[in-house]
């Protein structure tokens, strides 16, 4: 490593997360597009954690009714399967990128493995058949308007249509089509996910028939995801982009290559990458607290989180997957964990002492949050040991 690379420290580091990811209020985003571009992407898996991670990025507004016209009305912001094969919701400028430089991809994989399994069932289901089935269910869509998966299915016999997968071997089973035929039409941007039954913190969507994305070519598309992670992450190293986005190394190294990725030292002694010419010291932003849900982007955009992050904390705050659960944050670095209990009380606490001034911040933000949810109850999808425990 050279002395003469620009060094960035952890303090840096994080004033750059508070800023960039728009945490400290000083530099809260407008607009739920404006909040998903900070961070490249938000985690869609849970449906609560787009409007968790948006409104902890806003200023204040018109509480998940902004998030919801953003999604569904405006359309200014989607849900894609795409960074590791994970659902993400992404700003529509950015989507045809997505699109190309990961989401093809999947969809690619999707549609062969759908049709291997046609084959294996022996039904004589095929390409073809799967082409028609695919036509149908747009048709369907045309006719009704936005609709269930169950109203997309009613509607087209072949949807209705079971294959057994793994025939003759120990995982042998039943299934239905229709729920691998919505999920590959999607894949293709052919329909997208509209309003959910319900209130939204609901995973039972409706879809509506919309256009592909436009073609753009995969490297260039690559690049710019890139680019606009390196912004909002850097400093970061080939292993964290190859970590969030699921790219092949060859893949990540050209990106990077594309994005003319400058190199920096770290406190640690180690290197990162940074946008090209983005060294100079980063201002602190003024003292901030955050209420982030799981799987928020600023615990889950790095491969390696020391940073921000305690090893001594990871117990507690992830479950046995690796999912990161609701995270308490303290001007740059993650000090505990937060819950909702089922009378709608926001509860919390910290795993290290950051001071009083930290825990009058939090308290804050625990009451903005409980505010802004009113009489939405979330429990998050995937449950860590800590949120548990505030829970009981």
């Amino acid at each position: 490593m050279s002395p003469s690379l620009p060094l960035v420290t952890t303090a840096e580091r994080r004033h750059r997360l508070g800023r960039r990811h728009r945490l400290a209020p000083s530099a809260r985003a407008t607009s739920a597009a404006q909040a998903a571009d900070a961070v490249v992407a938000l985690h869609a898996t849970d449906a609560a954690t787009v409007f968790l991670s948006a409104r902890a990025r806003l200023s204040e507004g018109d509480g998940p009714a902004e998030i919801e016209k953003a999604l569904y009305e405006d359309v200014s912001l989607v849900r894609l399967l795409s960074m590791r094969n994970t659902l993400f919701a992404v700003s529509t400028g950015l989507a045809p990128y997505v699109d190309a430089s990961t989401a093809r991809g999947i969809a690619a994989k999707e549609r062969r493995t759908l049709l291997k399994h046609l084959a294996e069932d022996g039904q004589g289901l095929d390409a073809a058949w799967l082409a028609q089935a695919e036509a149908d269910a747009l048709a369907a869509l045309d006719a009704q308007g936005a609709s269930t998966g169950s109203q997309i299915s009613a509607a087209v016999p072949a949807l209705r249509q079971k294959i057994t997968i793994g025939r003759g071997k120990k995982y042998e089973t039943e299934a239905g089509v229709a729920t691998r035929v919505i999920r590959l039409l999607a894949a293709d941007g052919r329909i997208r996910r509209d309003r959910p039954r319900g209130s939204w913190t609901s995973s039972q969507f409706r879809w509506v028939h919309t256009e592909p994305w436009p073609a753009l070519p995969a490297a260039e598309a690559r690049a710019e995801i890139a680019r606009r992670w390196l912004h909002a992450y850097g400093p970061a190293t080939e292993a964290d982009l190859r970590w969030w986005t699921g790219w092949t190394l060859t893949d990540v190294r050209k990106a990077l290559a594309a994005a003319g990725a400058d190199q920096v030292r770290l406190e640690d002694g180690s290197t990162a990458l940074v946008s090209p010419g983005d060294t100079a010291p980063e201002p602190a932003p003024e003292p901030w607290a955050a209420l982030l849900p799981g799987l928020d982007p600023s615990g889950m955009g790095w491969a390696d989180r020391g940073f921000h992050l305690d090893p001594a904390h990871r117990p507690a705050l992830f479950d046995y997957a690796g999912n990161l659960g609701p995270t308490v944050w303290w001007n740059g670095e993650i000090v505990g964990g937060w819950a909702q209990r089922p009378s709608g009380e926001i509860v919390w606490r910290l795993l290290a002492d950051p001071g009083r001034a930290a825990e009058e911040a939090v308290t804050a933000e625990a009451v903005r949050l409980a505010q802004w949810l009113g009489e939405a109850r979330v429990t998050p999808r995937f449950r860590t040991p800590l949120e548990r425990e505030l829970v009981a």
